[in-house]
C-alpha cells in the first residue's frame, strides 16, 4: 500500500500573495548581483564620482557613451540598483531630470582614487559574480548528493578541479586568479582605518607583529603609521585565512601561531579579525554574515564562525583565554592568549 501523502496547509489569500512576491525576490536575486556587476563593468560609480557624486541619467549616459537606443534601459538598471541600495536617488535638475547619487556602498566601488583609506571593492564584486563562481554555485545540488571519504572538497573544487588561492586556479583562469587575490586584499583592507581608530589600544605594548595573509602590506603600513614602535612582518599567504579552512586545519594554524608568541604576561597575543556570526546584530547584518558563510561553503573548505565556534578552536589549539575587544559591523576583533 502506498504511503499516504500528508495534507498541506493552505495559505490565506494574503499569505499566498506575499509568498509569490517573496518567491520572485528570492528566485531573481541573482539579477541584482548581475546588475551590480554590470554597473561596475560599465564604470558607473567612477563616472558618477567624476561628475561630482550626483548626476542625471542623460549626463551619465553621455559620460559612459551609452548609445541612445539603450538609454531607456539604463534608467531601468539604475532604478533596480537604487531599490537594492547600491545607489541613492532623489530630486531633479534644472531640466526636471531625476538625480542619482553615490552612497556609502557605491563609493567603495569608485576606482582611480588615491586616498589612504579608500580601497575600491570592484575586484571583490567581479570575482564574486564571475562565470566560474556562478558555475560552482550551480553545482551545489550535485555536490550534496556525492558521498566522499576523507576531507570534503568545496563545491568549487568539485566543479572546476581547482582550489582558490592555489596554483590550480591560475591554471584554470589567470584573470580569475588575479581578481580573487585583488578582491581578498581589497576586502581585508576595507575598514582598517576604522580598526586603528576604534581599537587603538590593541597594539599598545607590542614590540613586533606578524601579519599572516598580509597581502601588499597595507594593514601593516597602517599599524606602523599609528604605532611607529611596532616592527611589522608581512606574510603574503592567503591560504592562512582561518575562515578558508576546516576546524582541524584552523587548529593546526592557530597552534603554530601560539607556539610563535610569548606568554600573556610577557605581552604575547594572537589578534584575529574576522566575522563573528551573531543574529543579535540585526537581520541585515546577520544575512550578510550567512551569505559570507555560503561563500565559504561553495568556494573553500572553511566556514564563518560564531563566538562559541571560535572559542572551541582557541581551546583546541592550546590557548588559555580570549577576549572580543570590539565588534565592528559583521566582524569582530579578538585577542587570544597563550
Amino acid at each position: 500500500m502506498a504511503a499516504q501523502v500528508p495534507a498541506i496547509e493552505v495559505p490565506t489569500d494574503a499569505e499566498l500573495l506575499q509568498a509569490q512576491a517573496d518567491l520572485w525576490r528570492h528566485t531573481l536575486y541573482y539579477l541584482t548581483s548581475m546588475g551590480l556587476r554590470c554597473a561596475v563593468k560599465l564604470g558607473i560609480p567612477t563616472a558618477m564620482h567624476n561628475l561630482g557624486g550626483v548626476t542625471s541619467l542623460p549626463d551619465l549616459a553621455a559620460v559612459l557613451s551609452i548609445p541612445a537606443s539603450k538609454q531607456p534601459f539604463l534608467g531601468r538598471l539604475m532604478r533596480a540598483l537604487v531599490t537594492s541600495g547600491v545607489f541613492a536617488a532623489g530630486g531633479t535638475n534644472n531640466s526636471g531630470a531625476e538625480l542619482f547619487r553615490l552612497n556609502p556602498l557605491s563609493r567603495v566601488l569608485v576606482d582611480g582614487v588615491d586616498a589612504e583609506e579608500h580601497h575600491s571593492q570592484t575586484s571583490f564584486v567581479l570575482a564574486g559574480t564571475s562565470p566560474h563562481y556562478m558555475e560552482a554555485a550551480l553545482g551545489m545540488a550535485e555536490w550534496f548528493k556525492k558521498d566522499v571519504t576523507g576531507p570534503v572538497p568545496s563545491v568549487f573544487e568539485d566543479v572546476h578541479s581547482a582550489s582558490l588561492f592555489d596554483e590550480s586556479t591560475a591554471a584554470l583562469d589567470p584573470e580569475l586568479d588575479a581578481l580573487v587575490t585583488d578582491g581578498l586584499e581589497a576586502h581585508d583592507n576595507l575598514g582598517i582605518g576604522t580598526i586603528m581608530r576604534e581599537c587603538h589600544d590593541l597594539f599598545k605594548g607590542l614590540e613586533s607583529l606578524t601579519d599572516c595573509c598580509g597581502g601588499d602590506g597595507k594593514t601593516a603600513r597602517a599599524i606602523t603609521k599609528a604605532h611607529p614602535h611596532v616592527k611589522c612582518t608581512v606574510l603574503d599567504l592567503p591560504k592562512l585565512v582561518l575562515h578558508h579552512w576546516s576546524d582541524d586545519d584552523c587548529v593546526k594554524i592557530l597552534t603554530q601561531c601560539k607556539n610563535a608568541i610569548p606568554s600573556r604576561e610577557e605581552g604575547g597575543k594572537v589578534i584575529v579579525i574576522d566575522i563573528v556570526v551573531e543574529p543579535s546584530l540585526g537581520p541585515v547584518m546577520f544575512e550578510a554574515q550567512t551569505l559570507m558563510d555560503m561563500l565559504m561553503l561553495v568556494f573553500t573548505r572553511g566556514r564563518q564562525r560564531s563566538e562559541n565556534d571560535w572559542r572551541d578552536l582557541f581551546m583546541k589549539a592550546g590557548f588559555t583565554d580570549y577576549k572580543i575587544i570590539k565588534k565592528m559591523g559583521a566582524r569582530g576583533v579578538i585577542e587570544v592568549y597563550k
